[in-house]
C-alpha cells in the first residue's frame, strides 16, 4: 500500500534524503531509528506532502496512486495521517473543532476524548499551554477521529512521562490494530491477515516497542536507509556500539 522508490529529497539547497526505497504492506508496522539530523522527520514530512521538502527524483505510491506531488489535504483524504513531535499551537481553534475536522463530519468528541483522558481539553485552543504528554494525547485523538490507513508517528514517547507512556503506547497499538483483546479468556492479538492499518514510527528510546509489535526496523543514517532487521536487534546494537558501527555490522550481515 505504501511504496517509495529511489526517493531523493532536498530542503533548500541541501540534499537530505538519498535513494530511499521503502515498502510497507497492509497490517505492517515499521520502526525507524537514526541519530539526530539523519533525515527521519524529513522522510515523514515528505510522505505527508509538505512542499518545502522538494522531491528531486523518485516516487511515492500509496494505494496504487502516485502521490509524489499530491498536496497534503488530498493525501489526508486518501488515508495518511501523522502525529507530530512538535505540533504548533493554533489559537482560536478549539480542540473539539479540530477533532470534528479530522473526522470529516459529526462525531462524538467526548466519547473519543474519554479514551485518551482528554475530555477537559476539548474546549481549549489546540495545544495552547499543553504539556508534552497532553500534546501527544491530542495528536492521538485527532488520528482516532481521522482513522487513516497509514499512520506516521514522530517520536511518540518524546516528552511523555511514565504516567502517560502506557496510555500513549496502548492507543497507538489499538490504532495500528495490534492491541491485545480477550479471546476465550486469553489476550490475543488480531491476526496479521485481518489487519489493514500501516505504521511508520520514529523512535530514539525504543519504549514504543514495549506496547507495539513491529514487523521491521530500519536505520536512517546520513540520509540513507542503511539496513533492515529486527527492531529489538537494531535497538540493542545501537545501544552497545552506536549508529555508525550498527549500520556497518548489519549491512555486512545482510550481504553475507
Amino acid at each position: 500500500m505504501l511504496k517509495i522508490e529511489d526517493l531523493q529529497v532536498k530542503l533548500g539547497e541541501k540534499e537530505i534524503l538519498k535513494h530511499i526505497d521503502l515498502e510497507i504492506n497492509p497490517g505492517e508496522t515499521h520502526i525507524l531509528f537514526g541519530p539526530n539530523g539523519s533525515g527521519k522527520t524529513s522522510l515523514l514530512m515528505t510522505i505527508m506532502g509538505y512542499p518545502q521538502y522538494e522531491v528531486v527524483s523518485g516516487k511515492i505510491m500509496f494505494k496504487g496512486e502516485d502521490i509524489t506531488h499530491m498536496p497534503i489535504d488530498e493525501r489526508a483524504k486518501l488515508g495518511i495521517g501523522m502525529s507530530y513531535q512538535r505540533p504548533p499551537t493554533i489559537n482560536g481553534l478549539k480542540t473539539r473543532q479540530m477533532v470534528e475536522l479530522c473526522a470529516g463530519g459529526e462525531i462524538n468528541e467526548a466519547a473519543l476524548a474519554r479514551q485518551v483522558n482528554f475530555e477537559e481539553f476539548l474546549d481549549r485552543d489546540v495545544n495552547a499551554g499543553f504539556s508534552g504528554g497532553e500534546i501527544k494525547r491530542s495528536e492521538l485523538l485527532q488520528l482516532m477521529a481521522q482513522k487513516p490507513d497509514l499512520m506516521l508517528f514522530d517520536e511518540p514517547e518524546s516528552g511523555v512521562d511514565m504516567e502517560n507512556i502506557t496510555l500513549v503506547g496502548n492507543i497507538i497499538a489499538e490504532l495500528l490494530e495490534k492491541h491485545l483483546h480477550p479471546s476465550r479468556g486469553r489476550s490475543k492479538m488480531q491476526a496479521k491477515a485481518d489487519r489493514t492499518k500501516m505504521g511508520l514510527i520514529i523512535t530514539h528510546t525504543g519504549f514504543i516497542l514495549d506496547y507495539v509489535s513491529a514487523d521491521k526496523g530500519q536505520v536512517l543514517y546520513n540520509g540513507k536507509l542503511s539496513c533492515v532487521s529486527n527492531p529489538r536487534e537494531i535497538l540493542n546494537c545501537v545501544g552497545d556500539t552506536g549508529y555508525e558501527e550498527c549500520v556497518r555490522c548489519i549491512s555486512m550481515n545482510n550481504l553475507s
